[in-house]
């Protein structure tokens, strides 16, 4: 199994290092880290998609933006064709039907974007998720995260409930179907009611996507949280539970802690994380 650390998004939000708590100018550098695997049996695996090829070249075409303007001036988007992970997939010698399965943390436009770029693939998600993107979306929060546009076309869904054996403390989902049994669904509600991790097991340990279930580096991997102002603020904008997502926050931070030697935890936006994991070097 050889894994893929690949960036499928870049949003640059006014602010600096208030949001990412490194860079020198105006704008900060928010990534969307997805994963490509490749396994020996089961095709290529994306985990998350980011922003797809439609996303880049029309974004706001009415009657149903794929990206609203309020969340793509809020966040300063840019939108690159060659960081779709089509395009990413296609540099490294593949093709999209080369892609048989994509598991899905959660569907926010920023995760979810590229899915119609690969038609041939199951996309594997928790059932609330599902539930959550494609019923009523009441209010300003859910009308913006979730966009119809970008899953009205996707066919092939594997829906998941809670349950199976548990994963270092964690209620975990396996079996998923096609996928080997070393990724694992790890519900991670709170960011939004179907919001899960991806934990992958390789021969020198865990790696576990934790989506949004955190947003800065310094959430983890230290006995008490720091969080840049503005990804702070932007967390609790986007939340639906609050109570559950710091619960389930804490426990990322103490599995990080307690089991560093056994499972690297990383999140989906973190840009110094994407970049040690691409360079393999300690988060």
């Amino acid at each position: 199994m050889r894994i893929h650390h690949i960036n499928c998004g870049t949003d640059c939000p006014i602010g600096g290092a208030l949001f990412d708590g490194r860079s020198k100018g105006l704008t900060g550098h928010i990534v969307c880290h997805c994963l490509l695997i490749e396994t020996d049996a089961h095709g290529l695996v994306l985990i998350d998609t980011g922003y797809g090829l439609r996303d880049v070249h029309h974004p706001h075409r009415p009657p149903s933006p794929r990206i609203t303007k309020t969340m793509r001036s809020l966040l300063n988007i840019k939108l690159r064709e060659q960081e779709t992970a089509i395009r990413q997939v296609e540099a490294l010698g593949f093709s999209a039907s080369d892609v048989r399965h994509i598991v899905l943390t959660h569907l926010d436009f920023d995760h979810a974007g590229g899915l119609e770029d690969f038609p041939h693939a199951t996309i594997h998600v928790m059932d609330k998720e599902y539930s959550a993107a494609t019923g009523p979306r009441r209010g300003f929060v859910p009308r913006n995260r979730y966009r119809p546009s970008q899953l009205d076309e996707v066919a092939n869904w594997r829906r998941y409930g809670s349950g199976g054996e548990q994963w270092f403390g964690f209620d975990t989902v396996r079996d998923l179907e096609g996928l080997p049994p070393e990724i694992l669904l790890v519900p991670l509600p709170g960011h939004t009611w179907g919001h899960a991790g991806v934990a992958i097991r390789r021969s020198e340990g865990w790696l576990l996507h934790a989506g949004d279930a955190y947003f800065y580096r310094g959430e983890m991997r230290e006995a008490k949280r720091h969080c840049t102002p503005g990804l702070r603020a932007y967390q609790t904008l986007m939340e639906t539970d609050r109570q559950l997502r710091l619960a389930n926050q804490e426990r990322l931070r103490r599995l990080s802690v307690e089991h560093r030697a056994d499972v690297r935890v990383f999140c989906a936006h973190d840009v110094v994380e994407l970049e040690r994991c691409q360079a393999g070097t300690p988060l």
